[in-house]
């Protein structure tokens, strides 16, 4: 995979959306990100061939994988099928190169707790969003353990690990929601002699720890009655590979949903989604603000439940989400803010300011997309209010993707339903999560075209 540099960007790729017919037919979900990456990394734990159907085939997926290669672990693809012949925990080995992971925060985080307990150097590098993103507080988190720092950047990349020569076990107790840290621990710990503990005031997404009792960690969770829990897990423990199926990524099939409700006459059904309840607040909102979803076919698919959505366009209503419900759905924030634009009233999301620290600031970006959209919105500190068009928009706008994947699916969505249409100066990040957004929203009745402009 190649990886754009600072010093050698790729072209911009301008596109516009506009005019979309209503959408109808079945919209092809890919695979979930978050869990994509899991199966490969605790694959390479386990002893044998782990197998895996439904793989998320996109740039931050790979960026892992190359990274799981450089340490030893073979992966390779026969007929859409990913086959990770794991080396067993505490089995990899020192890379040669360079760990360069693109520009997935997912990949990074995952990795830094993977390789926490191994006594020789790892040397870390990312594009240039991934290179901006602070990393002190997973440092600090893995700093117990006995991770040293032998150099870092302003807390950041690039930079180079070491594990200590004998890894303790460890007490960890989150001070904020983060399923990136405590996975990234769990990782850790499963490689570590002895019980490891690791306490959430708030329950995060649960992937991490559904796929290691499914490779048979030994891990236990006791939920407590605020809405927490308390992790608990041995390392050391032999896992054993599995054929995993990959379900649909809600995120992903966020977009398609946004745009269902606010095209006006579409009935869509949206495939394969996974409805595990720490990743459906997108939805949920959704139907709080009055969207006609309906949750059909349920079924439980690698051991998550997944289901398909039907969705017809709808008059959304303006909400207030509230900071604890707005911290179950970041990486959703921009795909809501496109449905708070449609809908009639002010809708309010409070305690968003971890979005100034994603692959871009997406709180300014998604106010600023708005705004040049001639949508009423409000940038607050750690808020945006959004006032409602009553089911139209104006467009007519040029929104700046920052190269952030979400921001340009985001208002590529916005367009298709917007008076004007709306030109995304650069979709290249898309690649990320979703290559095939714009042909999947196509198939549905989406309509886009391609911008003629300066190549930089």
């Amino acid at each position: 995979m190649n990886q754009s540099t600072a010093q050698n960007p790729a072209p911009l790729s301008p596109l516009a959306s506009h005019g979309a017919s209503p959408l109808t037919g079945y919209f092809a979900t890919p695979g979930d990100k978050a869990i994509s990456h899991r199966a490969l990394i605790i694959g390479a734990l386990a002893v044998g061939r782990t197998t895996v159907e439904g793989l998320l085939d996109a740039e931050d997926v790979q960026s892992t994988a190359a990274a799981l290669r450089q340490l030893g672990v073979r992966i390779d693809v026969h007929d859409g099928v990913c086959h990770v012949h794991g080396l067993g925990v505490g089995g990899l080995m020192p890379s040669p190169v360079r760990l360069d992971l693109g520009n997935s925060g997912t990949g990074l985080r995952l990795l830094l707790g993977l390789l926490a307990p191994y006594n020789f150097a790892s040397r870390f590098t990312g594009g240039p969003t991934l290179t901006r993103r602070p990393l002190r507080a997973l440092l600090d988190a893995l700093a117990p353990i006995g991770v040293g720092m032998e150099e870092t950047v302003e807390d950041g990349l690039p930079l180079t690990r070491r594990g200590p020569a004998l890894p303790l076990p460890f007490h960890h107790g989150m001070e904020a929601s983060s399923d990136q840290i405590k996975s990234a621990l769990l990782l850790a710990a499963v490689q570590i002699a002895g019980t490891s503990t690791i306490v959430e005031p708030v329950a995060t997404s649960d992937h991490t720890e559904k796929l290691l009792a499914d490779f048979g960690a030994a891990i236990s969770v006791t939920p407590d009655d605020t809405g927490g829990s308390t992790i608990s897990i041995t390392g050391l423990v032999e896992l054993r590979p599995r054929h995993l199926v990959v379900p649909g990524d809600p995120a992903s099939a966020g977009y398609a949903v946004v745009a269902a409700l606010i095209v006006p006459g579409s009935d869509l059904v949206v495939e394969n989604v996974l409805i595990n309840p720490t990743r459906t607040g997108l939805i949920d909102t959704l139907l709080e603000m009055g969207g006609d979803i309906q949750f059909t076919n349920q079924r439980e698919v690698g051991g998550e439940h997944v289901a398909d959505l039907r969705v017809r366009s709808s008059r959304l209503k303006g909400i207030r989400v509230t900071a604890d419900h707005a911290a179950m759905m970041l990486d959703d924030i921009p795909t809501l803010a496109v449905a708070a634009a449609f809908a009639q009233g002010e809708t309010v999301i409070e305690g968003i300011a971890e979005l100034r620290h994603q692959e871009c600031d997406r709180l300014a970006a998604t106010a600023a997309g708005l705004a040049a959209n001639k949508v009423t919105v409000s940038e607050g500190e750690d808020s945006l209010t959004i006032g409602g068009g009553e089911g139209k928009v104006n467009g007519g706008g040029k929104v700046e993707s920052r190269s952030d994947h979400r921001i340009a699916m985001s208002f590529l969505v916005l367009g298709l339903a917007s008076k004007h249409k709306v030109t995304v100066d650069d979709t290249n990040a898309i690649a990320a999560s979703f290559p095939g957004f714009v042909a999947a929203m196509t198939a549905v009745g989406g309509r886009f075209e391609t911008v003629k402009g300066k190549k930089s």
